[in-house]
């Protein structure tokens, strides 16, 4: 959106000056259009400085939240770039913000939930359709072999379709089916500077659940995915630059169970009780300051994401002083052998 942006301020500039009326004319409207996409065209990618680059794809969790997509973080070491989780809607905002998905190496899943995978067949046609020269990884706990198995099958077809109609040359059929790599607690990942490790978290009854650190150039961020929080977590996030903790109020959702109870909603009030003991409260949190003491600690999948000025006030109030309540296209940008963290 924000690259259609000048393309649209010759639009308001021409409607200002009364010439809305001319919007009517076919030929106004081939000459608007073309202004706006020269401009989005002609535009460069997105370009990443030397260090590590947090894109917030998805702040959300599954309660329907306006504006997020689900749980997604993207991070970008120098040129390389592993996301970690792929919610419903992900991809659309990773899109939509001019970000470059052909060099996506992998997506490294923290468990199975629906809104940790749902985006997964849209990164990899929207990676593959973008020129990725491998085949897209899905890196996770045991069971990772079951989704890519899944969701290979499940696309088939639409593969077929679109290697038949764009031509092998374009789409080699090889590159849109997903591998997958099981891996456990520890490091898997060491090249190009980079070191990723996996650690386990508590998200029961889901198991096995992971967390992720990664290592470059000095920066460092640490990824919980679902968990409470847990000493596998705080020492994995000691000396970290930045965590990204899952949050979950219970002011509020405590409020929308017992609401829902009063209301009838059994079903709901229920759901709403189940899920307060298997995220990581707001208040909680504090441990990890006391504890890993990170430069920064940042909330996403935000259980429920806030709506509005009350909602935001309550999610707060139990917070870590300093904590950074993420929405959905916020960067973390931690450059090279610094300490410097730049957030926009």
């Amino acid at each position: 959106m924000r690259r259609l942006l000048p393309g649209l301020a010759v639009t308001a500039l021409l409607l200002a000056g009364g010439g809305w009326l001319l919007l009517g004319v076919p030929a106004v409207q081939d000459w608007l259009l073309g202004r706006m996409l020269s401009v989005v065209m002609t535009q460069s990618p997105v370009t990443h400085a030397d260090g590590l680059r947090i894109f917030m794809c998805g702040t959300s969790s599954p309660l329907p939240a306006p504006g997020r997509a689900q749980a997604c973080v993207a991070v970008m070491a120098g040129d390389d770039l592993f996301l970690v989780d792929a919610g419903a809607g992900s991809a659309n905002t990773f899109n939509l913000a001019g970000e470059d998905s052909s060099n996506l190496r992998a997506i490294l899943l923290t468990h199975f939930h629906s809104d940790h995978i749902a985006a997964i067949p849209d990164f990899n046609l929207n990676s593959w359709v973008g020129g990725r020269s491998r085949p897209l990884e899905l890196i996770g706990p045991a069971g990772v072999e079951r989704i890519a198995e899944g969701l290979n099958e499940a696309y088939a077809l639409d593969r077929g379709y679109r290697v038949a109609h764009h031509g092998e040359v374009l789409l080699p059929p090889a590159l849109g089916e997903l591998s997958a790599r099981e891996i456990g607690p520890g490091v898997f990942w060491n090249a190009g500077g980079l070191t990723i490790t996996a650690f386990p978290v508590d998200h029961s009854p889901v198991s096995p659940a992971v967390g992720y650190r990664f290592d470059y150039q000095g920066r460092s961020v640490v990824i919980s995915g679902d968990s409470n929080v847990t000493p596998t977590l705080i020492a994995a996030a000691k000396g970290a630059d930045l965590v990204l903790h899952d949050a979950l109020s219970l002011p509020i959702v405590q409020a929308m169970a017992k609401t829902a109870e009063a209301a009838g909603r059994i079903r709901q009030a229920r759901i709403l009780g189940d899920i307060q003991g298997y995220h990581a409260s707001t208040e909680s949190l504090s441990q990890i300051v006391a504890q890993a003491a990170p430069r920064m600690l940042a909330v996403y999948h935000l259980v429920p994401a806030p709506r509005n000025t009350l909602m935001s006030r309550m999610f707060e109030r139990d917070l870590p002083t300093g904590t950074v309540i993420t929405s959905d296209g916020m960067v973390f940008s931690l450059p090279a052998d610094s300490s410097d963290i730049h957030v926009d």
